[in-house]
């Protein structure tokens, strides 16, 4: 019985990424590019609508990267991290529903309502991740982790084929036109959040503090915990060291999901046509990650992360140099064939060099840099596509972060950090 409330408990976790990919995929990196330059910026230059998507992106990560240790070691105290999961996908939920009633021209609510929503979404993330460690013991960390992005790719994906459905053919679903498709996707996005949400919500079980403080201690103690956690982060060199590699290296993979489609268009690729390459990424990455969770476990964690990365740098050099729809179509086939497993992976390896306990702090520490690589990928590739009028030369510089990333990942001592979490330090 323990073992099948176990398995379940898995699966009502990997679920909520079912959930929440389909705002990454149908929204952050699918219609809202598109309908952002071409609705709600209408008439203005192209490169001026890349460079405030940039800044959107940008602003609301910044935010999550500021919050999230805080937040998260709050959490720890509490033992609120699902809690505060689902307060955070109820903020994503809700703008994601109000982009729906925006009005072409209106770029600047759509731009703060699309920053809420992300801010829902990655804070979500951030609880997310750190119940991974008390789903999966440390040995099938790597195999519950890609289980999680691989079912992100499949429900993202097909919640994002019904929206090119509808985009396309708005009349076999009663709609006006295609404007009024993609806000209906915007709508089908938020309602798919909600209903694929509720597995976590009634499966997970985290385990509970002895005592529970006040949300007024909370916040005092964990706030003494993060200034501990940030003095004696040195006693685990090898997590910090890794965190800064990640940092770089997720950049480059975050900008590339952010701005691709925009890319395109700057091209003068068709939308349909972008759309339709993210789709290809969705059902390619689903047997992708799973692959890579299988390879974690065969050739080492670390060296299925340098696969994967290698592949991020070749895909990158050949996309400043593309011209054709045909090549977009290829490099998003690429994309998706390592897209999740570095993610998955890179998960799972900072799992197994933390401490149990501080789980949601340090994973806030996590997504921290995470999210500050969105801030900082996205501003950068739209600053430098302003400055130069090349979305060539804007996307060359992702080449040097992905490089400082693999230089800084050979540097971890994987073996020894296991050990010191395993002794206690």
């Amino acid at each position: 019985m323990a073992s099948h409330s176990h398995q379940r408990g898995i699966y009502g976790w990997a679920l909520y990424d079912w959930a929440n990919s389909a705002f990454s995929t149908t929204v952050m990196a699918g219609f809202f590019p598109v309908f952002f330059k071409q609705v709600w910026n209408a008439g203005e230059p192209v490169a001026l609508s890349t460079f405030r998507l940039g800044l959107a992106n940008s602003l609301a990560s910044l935010v999550v990267m500021l919050a999230a240790p805080l937040i998260g070691a709050m959490a720890d105290q509490l033992g609120y991290r699902k809690g505060a999961l689902l307060i955070f996908a109820a903020l994503g939920i809700l703008m994601t529903g109000a982009l729906a009633w925006i009005q072409a021209g209106h770029w600047e609510l759509a731009a703060l309502t699309y920053a809420l929503a992300v801010i829902g979404f990655s804070g979500s993330n951030l609880f997310y991740d750190a119940l991974l460690v008390y789903i999966a013991p440390l040995r099938d960390s790597d195999r519950v982790s890609a289980l999680g992005f691989a079912l992100g790719y499949l429900g993202g994906g097909l919640l994002f084929s019904l929206n090119l459905v509808m985009a396309w053919q708005p009349e076999w679903f009663g709609l006006a036109d295609r404007d009024a498709a993609v806000r209906a996707a915007f709508l089908s996005v938020a309602v798919w959040w909600v209903v694929f949400s509720l597995p976590l919500l009634l499966w997970v079980h985290e385990p509970q503090p002895p005592s529970r403080p006040t949300w007024g201690a909370s916040l005092s103690r964990g706030g003494r915990q993060l200034v501990r956690t940030l003095r004696e982060i040195r006693a685990l060199p090898e997590a910090f060291i890794f965190l800064l590699a990640y940092w770089f290296y997720i950049d480059g993979v975050g900008t590339i999901i952010r701005m691709a489609v925009d890319y395109g268009l700057s091209l003068g690729f068709p939308d349909t046509s972008l759309v339709t390459a993210l789709l290809i990424t969705q059902f390619v990455g689903f047997p992708a990650t799973l692959v890579f969770g299988r390879l974690g476990g065969l050739m080492g964690t670390r060296n299925a992360i340098y696969l994967a990365l290698g592949l991020y740098m070749l895909i990158t050099l050949w996309g400043a140099f593309m011209s054709a729809v045909w090549e977009f179509y290829l490099l998003a086939t690429a994309v998706g064939l390592v897209q999740g497993g570095v993610q998955a992976l890179s998960r799972s390896l900072f799992a197994r060099l933390i401490p149990l306990q501080q789980s949601a702090e340090l994973f806030g520490f996590y997504n921290m840099l995470g999210k500050f690589a969105a801030v900082l990928g996205p501003l950068l590739m739209g600053t430098v596509v302003l400055v130069t009028g090349s979305p060539r030369v804007g996307i060359v510089s992702v080449l040097l972060l992905f490089g400082i990333g693999v230089w800084l990942l050979s540097r971890v001592d994987i073996e020894r950090g296991e050990q010191r979490v395993n002794a206690g330090t």
